[in-house]
């Protein structure tokens, strides 16, 4: 098949010989006792076995794909975390655990991210973002030249595994190495990492503002919403970021979150498209200015006379909306 078509439930149903590893010394003895222990078991069986032991089939996990290089395998190993992150995303903080001995776990999906096909890539990129962004506070007191406190090994510091993410997440902005998933791969993993002040700076300077921009358009499809939505959160994020502001103008935002306001229906793509207008009306430029030309005034008037669902009021939609508006009614 395809590595394009590749799923995470369609590698799984492979049969891997692992004792094959353990003769040529690939896997020590007790990794493939975990690993008999573990494949091919029902999901509340692996569920327990990484609530009893979750560090131990990381180190497992994260010593194939240092030390294998067969695609099936590295593929199959890949598909097992996938799995274990997507049934819980807050396994990922297995990765960090302190009984962990001190190896490179980000080594091998930065490698992949480049070098590998686009199973490889999609599945390595929506790992490592979901990892980084969960790693704790003092994760980040490893030295600047990248070495830790009780080794000489040279390893990815964070600020590597961050750069290279907006890197790559960039290149597929420009130029999908999937026709289909490469662009809602990538707006997906951003909306995940724009929170770091480093991909924040790093994106903008890469110019990614404006290779972002232009995928804020009304959508019709639930996969093309899904995108618009992730997209303006992207944006959101941005407003926070001052040194965004002036490529966010040049890059025609303001014309397209006004559009996207005034055609959507969908209540949460609202919301967050209202939320950063609000910042981006509270900036000192020309962003008020522009969007009373844009006729922003009415459509925020006949919003705020619009019914809001209880999570809408939740969320503070319509305080938003009157904040924005006195602020419109003062530029």
């Amino acid at each position: 098949m395809d590595h394009a078509e590749l799923t995470t439930e369609l590698v799984l149903r492979r049969d891997i010989p692992w004792e094959t590893y353990l003769t040529t010394k690939l896997i020590t003895g007790s990794g493939l006792q975990l690993l008999r222990r573990y494949d091919k078991k029902p999901e509340s069986y692996k569920a327990q076995l990484l609530d009893d032991d979750g560090p131990a089939y990381v180190q497992t996990f994260v010593s194939i794909l240092q030390d294998i290089f067969k695609e099936d395998t590295v593929e199959y190993v890949i598909a097992m975390i996938d799995e274990l992150l997507t049934a819980n995303p807050k396994r990922a903080r297995l990765f960090h655990d302190k009984s962990l001995p001190s190896e490179d776990i980000y080594e091998s999906f930065l490698r992949m991210l480049w070098n590998g096909n686009w199973f490889l890539q999609e599945k390595s990129c929506k790992i490592l973002s979901v990892i980084v962004s969960s790693r704790p506070k003092d994760h980040d007191a490893i030295n600047e030249n990248g070495n830790s406190s009780d080794s000489k090994k040279k390893i990815t510091t964070i600020d590597d595994v961050l750069n290279e993410l907006v890197k790559w997440l960039c290149s597929q902005l420009k130029k999908p190495s999937h026709p289909s998933r490469g662009i809602p791969t990538a707006v997906n993993c951003l909306a995940t990492l724009l929170k770091e002040p480093l991909v924040r700076s790093s994106f903008v300077q890469a110019e990614g503002v404006k290779l972002i921009v232009p995928l804020i358009t009304p959508g019709s499809t639930q996969q093309s919403l899904q995108l618009l939505y992730e997209t303006c959160l992207c944006v959101w994020m941005l407003s926070y970021y001052e040194p965004a502001f002036d490529h966010l103008s040049a890059s025609k935002a303001l014309p397209q979150l006004v559009e996207v306001v005034k055609g959507s229906t969908k209540e949460k793509v609202v919301r967050v498209v209202i939320l950063t207008l609000k910042n981006l009306l509270a900036n000192q430029g020309s962003f008020g200015a522009q969007m009373v030309s844009l006729g922003l005034l009415q459509i925020v008037q006949s919003l705020k006379a619009q019914a809001w669902s209880d999570e809408g009021k939740r969320n503070h939609i319509p305080n938003n909306i009157g904040y924005g508006r006195s602020l419109l009614m003062q530029g």
